[in-house]
This record gives structure tokens, sequence and C-alpha cells, in this order.
């Protein structure tokens, strides 16, 4: 048994979606989470300065001993997890190996679509990840970066006409190829879960980056030797590089629970 924390980190809101799913799985985890609100969205960032953040993210979650480590955000799962792999000494986690094996298994004319930041589109993470699963599927991908700022400033919802026109725009070309599978490939995308949906139809099936993740993280954990068996509900501490308040409404409607008072602000550039 382990008792010490899951760290988490996302450059905003969007990780929350692996939070969540983290917290239904393994209720008696503590979770520390740290979202870079005071330089979201990373996705237009290059490769050097997505490392200097991840670093720096990775220096505060360390400041708790934790047990692992899981990077809630696309973009840093695409463009860093070797470097912090190789700096670590605990399991560091991301959101593309699961992603894509989620999405190999469910489709079933061979064609995937996937979303996702510019620098996440750019790395072709997913893409070798999901030929190397299923030789010969077609990848339909496209940045849209956007969509998380739609998140951020929560015009996220099924009638939103700016959400659901920036949508439809951006997934054209992705309805058209003809995929039957979609991956949301950043954290943030989950919150537009209803709106891609609608727009994409119900014959395309919506992969989770951060559910499949927890999931994931969940069986490595298991695997190893790292569960948290003590009974009990494990407690949940929310960091931010800006205001907490904005964070916090947000954060408390998407976790349905009132998490102001376990946020705090901090400066992750002293990390």
């Amino acid at each position: 048994m382990d008792t010490r924390p899951i760290g988490v980190f996302d450059s905003g809101l969007g990780g929350l979606t692996a939070v969540r799913e983290l917290a239904r799985l393994m209720p008696e985890e503590d979770l520390i989470y740290f979202g870079d609100t005071g330089r979201v969205p990373y996705g237009g960032r290059s490769k050097e300065i997505l490392v200097k953040y991840a670093r720096q993210d990775v220096a505060f979650l360390r400041t708790f001993d934790p047990k692992a480590i899981v990077i809630a955000c696309g973009t840093v799962s695409t463009t860093a997890l070797d470097v912090l792999r190789e700096e670590s000494d605990i399991p560091v986690f991301g959101v593309v190996e699961p992603a894509a094996h989620a999405a190999a298994q469910l489709t079933k004319n061979g064609r995937v679509g996937l979303i996702g930041t510019k620098a996440s589109i750019r790395s072709g993470a997913y893409e070798r990840a999901l030929s190397a699963l299923h030789p010969g599927v077609a990848v339909t991908a496209r940045a849209c970066p956007l969509l998380v700022s739609l998140v951020e400033n929560g015009r996220s919802r099924p009638g939103d006409i700016v959400a659901e026109t920036v949508v439809s725009e951006y997934l054209a070309p992705v309805k058209a190829a003809g995929v039957d599978t979609l991956i949301l490939g950043c954290t943030h995308y989950p919150l537009l879960w209803d709106v891609i949906g609608a727009y994409m139809g119900p014959g395309v099936a919506l992969v989770d980056v951060g559910e499949q993740c927890a999931r994931w993280v969940k069986k490595q954990l298991e695997w190893n030797g790292l569960r948290n068996e003590r009974p009990g509900a494990g407690r949940h501490r929310y960091y931010v590089s800006d205001s907490t308040e904005d964070f916090s409404a947000l954060a408390s409607v998407f976790l349905a629970e009132d998490v102001a008072a376990e946020v705090e602000q901090i400066d992750i550039t002293a990390y």
C-alpha cells in the first residue's frame, strides 16, 4: 500500500476531466491538481517553452512527494512526456497511449478523427501510436486552437451559438472524412462533449482522453502495488497560477462539488 498522493497537472481547467475520473475510480486516493491558469493555453507554444513549463509544473508537484504524476494535458503529453519520464524516478503518465488504445479498439472502419491543440497535432504522436496499434488506420487530424478558450470562458454548453459555430467549422473536414471514432485530444474538449457529439452524430464514438488516462493510471498503480488501500475518501487539493476565484467557480460546477476552500494560488515561476 502506498498512501502518497497522485499529482496531476494541466494548463488550466481541462485536466479536471481526468481528476473527476481518477476520483471516481479511486476515491480513497489523495489528489494534488495544478492548473497553470496564468499561462493557458499551452497549445500554441514552442516545444522548448512547453518543456520548460512542464518541468516547472512537475517540480511543484514533486514538493508533495507524489507516487505518480499524471500529465492531464494533451499538448504536454505529445511534446514533453519522454523528457519528463527520463528525468523522473516515479511513474509519469500521459494521455496519448491510453486514448490511442481506446480508439484502436472502437473503430470499425479504420477511420479515426483527432482534434487537439496546434502543438499536439504538429507532434504526430497520436498518429504514431494509432499506426502501431492498428496498421493501416486513416487518421484525419485537425487543430482546434479556439476550443480551449471557449471552455476556459464557460462557453461550452449546447445552445451556445458561438461554441456550436466554432465546433462545426473545425470539425467539418473530420466529419466529411467518414470517421467512426473521434479522439478528443485535449482534456478541455470533453467539456464540449454534447456540442461535439451533436455535430458528429450518433454513429461516431467519442474518446475522452482524460477518462481513458484515468483508467490506465488505475491499472498501472495496481500492477505496481502503488494503490492506497486505506478506507475512506481521499483529499483533493487544487493549485493555480492565476486567480482562484475564476477557477473555483468553473471547477465547482464541473466537479459537482464546492472546491473553493481547497484552491490556492502559487507562483509557478519559482520552480
